[in-house]
């Protein structure tokens, strides 16, 4: 595409201000991807977040491989899905609760961490339903570590267990530590690799990062930065929390059932991350974690997405909830709903990119933010008409 169409481009995308919305009909092929590109790149220069809720989270990966090749100065993070179902007993991998956590935290250093700021920040629209840890976690449970600085590797090994790392004999996977004498290796949460620190009389000598295969050191760094282990505080209060909550909330023994057992013996079971709300005395969502500034773009047909995955989970809840040892929380403790998810986005700047015969329906004429709003009747989610 020439210059000439580009400036063209961005001087006919809409300029949205907070509580306000525009509807346009979804580019085809990889249109979107550029429209969203240009889009990005007016918000960076004014500083502002662009998130994009994905009603596919095919879309959401493919926008995540095209957006940095129309412009390349972007920076584009997903916040990946756990890959698991609703109430599975199985917990997501370690890779992947690594880059949860990675985006989370840099969504809420953007202001004081500008050098690791996300400019483009992509979600699919179930991942965008669940509930979240809230950011005070996220934020208290991260520290830094700094060649020269005094640590005792006894006192290192009990704040890395308590912040969730797993100690092992060695480190292949991120949330992973070893203590050898005076070489400690962890993987830290939200890192491309591990690293190595060498301890001279409890200080750090050096901090280097090392190749997890052949276990041989690379290259030095001056600072390290640790992120929790878990989405989910897991030390003795918090258990304790947890247990306190489980009998409110579930009735019949606890002691028949293996997870608040094992709870109470310091094992987070398979699947815990359901029960997730136990830990905090409030969950947050992924707005909690957007400047109120944002602009937020609903891709493809968002809401009835978020609905089939409502109607999909409670089946599941019906269906899961009758074994007594292994009761489940109710879907709204655990996800918003679709009317939960659009009350929160309506604060912000809003751009619909509507399937093409949807944006027919909703932009009679030109489709100018000025322009009488459709009717309920014609949206495909009322609660997003200003």
């Amino acid at each position: 595409m020439s210059t000439g169409s580009l400036a063209s481009l961005q001087a006919a995308l809409p300029s949205l201000a907070a509580g306000t919305r525009f509807a346009l009909p979804r580019p085809p092929g990889s249109g979107d991807a550029l429209l969203l590109a240009q889009l990005a790149l007016r918000a960076r220069g004014e500083r502002r977040l662009l998130a994009a809720i994905c009603a596919d989270a095919l879309d959401a990966q493919r926008l995540l491989e095209e957006l940095p090749w129309f412009a390349p100065e972007l920076a584009v993070r997903a916040l990946p899905d756990w890959e698991t179902l609703p109430y599975d007993i199985l917990s997501p991998h370690q890779d992947l609760v690594s880059e949860r956590l990675e985006t989370l935290f840099r969504l809420l250093t953007r202001a004081t961490q500008p050098q690791a700021a996300i400019d483009v920040l992509l979600v699919p629209a179930a991942t965008a339903l669940y509930r979240l840890a809230p950011p005070a976690y996220v934020a208290g449970h991260t520290f830094f570590f700094r060649q020269g600085e005094r640590l005792a590797a006894a006192a290192l090994r009990e704040r890395l267990v308590l912040a969730g790392y797993q100690n092992v004999t060695q480190v292949v996977a991120p949330g992973e530590f070893a203590v050898r004498g005076g070489l400690i290796d962890l993987f830290p949460m939200g890192a491309a690799v591990p690293v190595r620190l060498d301890l001279l009389d409890d200080a750090i000598e050096t901090i280097r990062h090392f190749d997890p295969d052949t276990q041989r050191s690379l290259y030095a760094v001056p600072e390290i930065r640790l992120l929790p282990g878990r989405e989910f505080p897991f030390d003795e209060a918090a258990r304790a929390a947890f247990r306190t909550r489980w009998r409110e909330v579930f009735e019949g023994d606890p002691s028949r059932c293996p997870v608040y057992k094992d709870v109470g013996q310091g094992v987070p079971s398979a699947g815990i991350e359901y029960y997730l709300p136990l830990f905090f005395d409030e969950t947050a969502t992924l707005f909690d974690y957007l400047p109120a500034d944002a602009l937020l773009v609903l891709h493809s047909s968002v809401e009835a997405s978020c609905r089939r995955f409502w109607t999909e989970t409670s089946e599941r809840h019906r269906f899961l909830s009758r074994d007594r040892e292994r009761p489940c929380l109710p879907p709204q403790r655990l996800f918003l709903d679709a009317e939960g998810l659009f009350a929160r986005a309506k604060g912000y700047a809003r751009l619909a990119l509507s399937p093409r015969e949807r944006a027919a329906a909703e932009r009679p004429g030109e489709g100018r933010p000025s322009e009488p709003a459709p009717t309920p009747t014609e949206t495909e989610d009322p609660s997003l008409t200003p």
